[in-house]
């Protein structure tokens, strides 16, 4: 099953959704791993023409996954998870990377799960993988090494930023950067409403809203600067921004931002413990 140190590696994907895909999609874009080397399986030809038309290969069969693929992304609902696991469980060797981005799975879980000394790893993605602008988070289980971790690493950099982190962070990471995406699209969506309140066309000012973050998110990024220190950058006495900034802090944005944070990565744990 192992490819020779020079072979190509060969990828394979356990469920075929739309982050499967995005993943998958950013591998191949980036030339980490060549379309043919990809196998996909998922229950149904829905999710598996997405695949097909990247040139991967795509079966009906988990099992012909692990019998083919060395490294394996299982993205499966967490629901079915386990029911998959066992599965193929008979096929898994220790010469397998088994990795996990189903949300809600703890490592021991699925080292459990496993034959002894399996090689896991767990994922947190978020949606923007779809645009290789993703934000992850890793981590490695009792049996994965170094070697492995870096593999793992190097591939999903294609997709965007991936950080090793403890287990402990992957619930916060899910309320600060998995759920997250939905509170800067709502804060997106409220800058823009605010201009289109005030007389500008609608198209306009969401366009424009979500360069003002794409622009600041890059600033944050390149220059390193706390976001407090960008923020009294734009701030000059008397004038618009500390206006407005005065307007969010009487509206709560601050507080109510954290405590999503909060909400959402102990609605996290709490799913990590069913």
């Amino acid at each position: 099953m192992a490819a020779a140190a020079s072979e190509p590696l060969r990828v394979g994907f356990v469920g075929a959704g739309r982050m499967a895909e995005a993943i998958a999609q950013g591998l191949i874009r980036a030339g980490k791993v060549e379309a043919k080397q990809v196998l996909a399986s998922a229950p149904t030809d829905k999710n598996l023409c997405h695949f097909r038309a990247l040139g991967c290969q795509t079966t009906h069969s988990n099992q012909e996954v692990l019998q083919s693929c060395p490294l394996v992304i299982f993205a499966t609902k967490p629901q079915v998870l386990p029911e998959v696991l066992a599965e193929v469980a008979p096929v898994v060797t220790t010469e397998h990377i088994v990795v996990s981005v189903a949300a809600g799975i703890s490592l021991s879980s699925l080292e459990e799960l496993l034959p002894p000394n399996t090689r896991v790893l767990r994922v947190s993605p978020n949606l923007p993988c779809i645009v290789q602008e993703g934000a992850m988070v890793m981590a490695r289980g009792h049996h994965a090494g170094n070697d492995d971790a870096k593999l793992l690493q190097n591939l999903l950099e294609a997709c965007g930023q991936c950080i090793e982190v403890p287990e402990s962070y992957v619930d916060i990471h899910t309320g600060l950067s998995g759920s997250g995406v939905a509170f800067v699209c709502t804060f997106s969506e409220a800058l823009a409403e605010g201009a289109i309140k005030m007389g500008m066309p609608s198209g306009l000012a969401h366009r424009i809203a979500a360069q003002t973050l794409l622009g600041t998110a890059k600033m944050l990024q390149q220059e390193g600067k706390h976001p407090a220190q960008l923020r009294t950058d734009v701030l000059t006495p008397a004038g618009t921004t500390i206006h407005g900034l005065h307007a969010l802090e009487q509206g709560g944005l601050r507080a109510a931002t954290m405590s999503a944070v909060e909400a959402a990565t102990l609605r996290a744990k709490e799913l990590s413990r069913k």
